[in-house]
């Protein structure tokens, strides 16, 4: 059977918000010691951060920052990581029980953020921490008026606010593993009465609830009660939204404990079907709940930490080598977050420097992992629109293993498509989920014609474990090269294990 995409350019999902391309960086391992912030290394600027990883960061794009956890924040004491370094509490930290010097915070990460054109989004401790204590990092932050907590930013040499925009109350709230737990019923609570005070404290801030992360018996229940909570004190804050993202974290991998897979190619690339799962069925809650509750606008989804995390968890390093099998994984990650572009607004992938990173440092050189590349070119080619996109084709099935069901009638490729009209630039990005042979598509323009000329970029390397290191650098990149397209159509044979991305100018 051959494949055929067929795109109707009319047919629209809704605007893609480029925040799908964010990042997160916590304190964890050697993200952001030894990653981002390596004064001792002879690459790193005056001000400690790595000027090689900053260009890295660059090519990425990464629209929004999040920080600094993670299991990390429910733990943290902002407090102790701003002002002069000589005076900073160094801490035990308990979520990767480490010690945590503090010699990097809040004033020294929105730097950074600055650097790489990136917004800063805070997680705030819902942990062991309280809404004192968030508000006040909040009016640090962000404040204006002549209050000693603004003073104080004055005084560690900020006299313009940082205006962050972007506030999660806690994180993974509903895993044990996390410092201060919470029921469904608990986090509800708190989360109200946090959002409360900090929209109070700054009205233009964006609030994210972090719902669900384990997605046990009680993932529903959690966004539900959320949702009705935050509605019921609505009324009460000036009905101001107190929900602006509901926030959803997964991980994935190719062995028993994160999906379908065990280290079988097939069932690895039909993990997709995990994530498909999990964004729909929140869409769903969210738009039942929304229903019931008469809400007058959409809440969007926030996947504030998702990525491949499997084969690692060495003293909480978590320094995974991804192969190219990984990187096709990332790559239907973007297609999903596309595909969901009216519900899907931010994304975050977990984590930029070292720990399971799309980067990877020593501290004189680094080098570039195969899940950076799909990355690089999802952030510089995607549209400004989603497109409602058909195929068909070949399928493959996946076989059930370790309590996961089989899966068949899988389509081969996994599509997505994105419309800049602006520039007139069709996106189409395939992957080609066979793992010996090549697959034969056309693609059909239902209305509209292209133009003639287009990019075509391709990531792909001698097998499906290909990876990079610091000796063999480029055993898995993007090769770019020039693509001729002309009238409604046109077809290309697309290499066994790799992700395309094909961007036509249209007339």
């Amino acid at each position: 059977m051959s494949n055929k995409i067929s795109i109707e350019l009319d047919r629209k999902i809704a605007p893609i918000n480029h925040d799908i391309f964010g990042g997160f960086a916590e304190h964890l391992g050697r993200c952001i010691y030894g990653g981002i912030y390596e004064p001792d290394s002879p690459l790193a600027g005056k001000d400690g951060l790595r000027k090689d990883v900053l260009e890295a960061l660059k090519r990425l794009n990464m629209p929004v920052m999040r920080y600094p956890g993670g299991n990390f924040v429910s733990g943290y004491r902002w407090r102790d990581a701003v002002g002069p370094k000589a005076e900073r509490k160094a801490r035990m930290e308990l979520a990767w029980h480490d010690l945590e010097p503090n010699t990097f915070g809040t004033n020294e990460f929105v730097d950074f953020c600055r650097k790489i054109n990136s917004e800063p989004y805070m997680a705030v401790n819902c942990g062991d921490g309280d809404m004192r204590d968030a508000r006040d990092w909040l009016e640090y932050c962000n404040g204006t008026k002549d209050t000693h907590l603004v003073k104080l930013r004055k005084e560690h040499g900020y006299d313009a606010p940082h205006n962050i925009k972007f506030w999660s109350i806690g994180n993974e709230v509903d895993g044990p593993w996390q410092i201060g737990m919470k029921t469904p019923e608990e986090y509800a609570r708190a989360y109200a009465e946090y959002a409360k005070v900090m929209k109070w404290t700054d009205p233009s801030i964006k609030l994210l609830a972090a719902a669900v992360s384990l997605w046990d018996k009680n993932w529903v229940e959690r966004v539900q009660l959320l949702m009705e909570h935050a509605n019921y004190f609505k009324p009460f804050t000036g009905n101001r939204d107190l929900i602006d993202y509901i926030a959803i974290h997964w991980y994935v991998g190719n062995d028993d404990r994160r999906g379908f897979a065990n280290d079988d190619f097939a069932s690895y690339m039909a993990i997709s079907e995990r994530f498909e799962d999990h964004i729909s069925s929140t869409e769903g809650i969210i738009r039942a709940m929304s229903s019931a509750l008469k809400l007058e606008r959409d809440i969007p989804i926030a996947v504030d930490e998702w990525n491949v995390w499997y084969r690692v968890h060495n003293e909480g390093k978590l320094e995974e080598i991804y192969n190219l099998e990984d990187a096709l994984v990332v790559a239907m990650h973007f297609n999903s977050f596309i595909r969901h572009a009216k519900t899907v607004k931010m994304a975050n992938i977990a984590q930029i420097v070292n720990v399971i990173a799309p980067i990877y440092t020593k501290p004189d050189g680094m080098f570039l992992q195969t899940t950076f590349h799909p990355f690089e070119v999802y952030s510089k080619t995607c549209g400004s629109t989603a497109l409602d996109v058909h195929w068909s084709g070949d399928t493959f099935s996946a076989e059930g293993k370790n309590g996961n069901r089989s899966l068949n009638g899988l389509r081969t490729l996994d599509v997505s498509a994105t419309l800049d009209e602006a520039k007139k630039q069709l996106a189409v990005y395939i992957v080609n989920r066979t793992e010996d042979k090549a697959s034969d598509v056309t693609i059909n323009l239902q209305d509209g014609k292209f133009k003639g000329s287009g990019k075509q970029y391709i990531v792909n390397g001698s097998d499906v474990k290909a990876v990079n290191s610091f000796e063999q650098p480029d055993n898995v990149v993007t090769r770019e090269s020039s693509i001729s397209a002309s009238g409604s159509s046109f077809s290309a044979s697309l290499e066994p294990h790799s992700f395309t991305a094909l961007v036509f100018d249209l007339a």
